[in-house]
């Protein structure tokens, strides 16, 4: 260590000790634990360095550039040369990003699809022309060269205005909605205060935003079943927008924390059930569109998963007469 670096912050010194690293890849690397002097773990961004210092910084193998392909089972719902339709698992990520470069929809198909697959959208998106989050489960289509892929996207862009898209979902949600068949017209966008939520801009400057619903099962007036159509496809938007109405999905940390004590008043075992739901209860049950290549109109439906089906018969049986 120099004597004339002595006092500079650890982050600014290793950005211009260290070739091509930069202020924010060396402060990252302190934050990670991976930076030590004499020994000692350092995760001080702003630790002033001394004469003597012996500074060792363990880097991380590069992140490769394109995903790679993973062998993780796929539930195909339907497959040919074009696209492919797959009933995705709650819990997995639809394409690699920062924290899940790994163990995403996109690495399962590249595996599957090979050297077919779309790369339109970026290498870290090939194919994909719509997503679902993490947590929600359901029907999802990806292109699988890029005919397919202009003729997906299009149709999604148009919200299926004027063609045959179709989108709906399974909630199941805190409280009864109001009317038992509804529109929410809501703009979104982005908040300001936390870049990872969504958030209603009633005033303007959002987004366009419209979900058709309609209730189905009632438990009481503690839950029910609603099915959510959207008009436009937004980050979050029937989660945001359900709760907006004031019925959260079940199980929404993000959305619905400020609902979580509606489990109790649930008897057991359903309480229990509904607190203790590990995602959004959401699931996207019902898929149409055009096919891209040959006309057809395909339509497909996949059933509410084993946990949604667990907490709604936890939920009926609660409100059951005794």
């Amino acid at each position: 260590m120099p004597e004339e670096a002595a006092g500079t912050r650890l982050d600014a010194w290793l950005a211009v000790a260290v070739a091509d690293l930069g202020r924010n890849h060396a402060k990252k690397l302190i934050v990670d634990g991976r930076v030590a002097i004499g020994g000692r773990t350092i995760v001080e961004p702003k630790r002033p360095v001394k004469p003597g210092d012996d500074v060792v910084v363990d880097m991380p193998p590069p992140v490769p550039a394109e995903p790679e392909a993973e062998a993780i089972a796929l539930d195909v719902v339907y497959e040919d040369d074009d696209l492919i339709v797959i009933d995705k698992p709650a819990g997995m990520v639809v394409h690699p990003a920062a924290g899940n470069q790994t163990g995403t929809l996109v690495n399962a198909l590249i595996a599957h699809c090979g050297a077919s697959l779309s790369g339109i959208g970026g290498v870290a998106r090939p194919g994909i022309v719509h997503r679902l989050d993490k947590d929600t489960s359901g029907l999802l289509v990806v292109a699988k060269n890029d005919r397919a892929h202009r003729g997906l996207a299009e149709q999604f862009a148009d919200h299926g205005r004027t063609g045959p898209l179709v989108r709906e979902y399974i909630a199941l949600v805190w409280g009864v909605p109001a009317r038992p068949v509804g529109t929410i017209d809501l703009p979104l966008a982005r908040s300001t205060r936390n870049r990872e939520k969504i958030e209603v801009k009633r005033g303007g400057g959002g987004r366009e935003a419209i979900t058709h619903y309609r209730v189905g099962e009632r438990y009481g007036a503690v839950a029910a079943e609603v099915a959510c159509a959207l008009e436009t496809g937004r980050t979050h938007q029937i989660r945001v927008h359900m709760a907006a109405i004031g019925n959260p999905v079940i199980g929404d940390r993000t959305y619905g924390s400020g609902f979580a004590t509606k489990a109790q008043l649930l008897p057991e075992p359903a309480r229990s059930a509904a607190a203790s739901f590990p995602r959004q209860a959401l699931h996207a049950h019902a898929l149409g569109f055009e096919h891209p290549v040959t006309g057809e109109e395909l339509y497909f439906e996949s059933p509410l998963p084993a946990d949604m089906t667990a907490l709604a018969a936890a939920l009926s049986a609660a409100m059951a007469p005794a």
